[in-house]
């Protein structure tokens, strides 16, 4: 059976920690947020449809412009953060 290794990319990312909702919505031009129980919820409309975002998930800016949500367990894994 083949292998395959992801092509290394960079993308954008912020990771939502409830305190930046602004933050996030200005970077995310696919995202609305609203108030429910007294919670934040951050909905992002995504290729495949709407996905709905935890406090502490990542918000990705792909790379065809697209947007969706992480959990940071797999973003930790995946993506290492680039220096100049």
């Amino acid at each position: 059976m083949p292998r395959f290794v992801k092509k290394p990319i960079e993308i954008d990312a912020i990771q939502w920690t409830g305190d930046n909702t602004k933050e996030i919505l200005n970077f995310c031009s696919e995202c609305f947020s609203y108030e429910k129980d007294d919670f934040a919820v951050l909905v992002i409309n995504t290729l495949e449809g709407r996905m709905v975002a935890s406090i502490g998930d990542y918000v990705i800016r792909g790379i065809k412009g697209e947007f969706y949500a992480c959990k940071p367990d797999v973003f930790l894994l995946t993506y290492s953060e680039v220096t100049i």
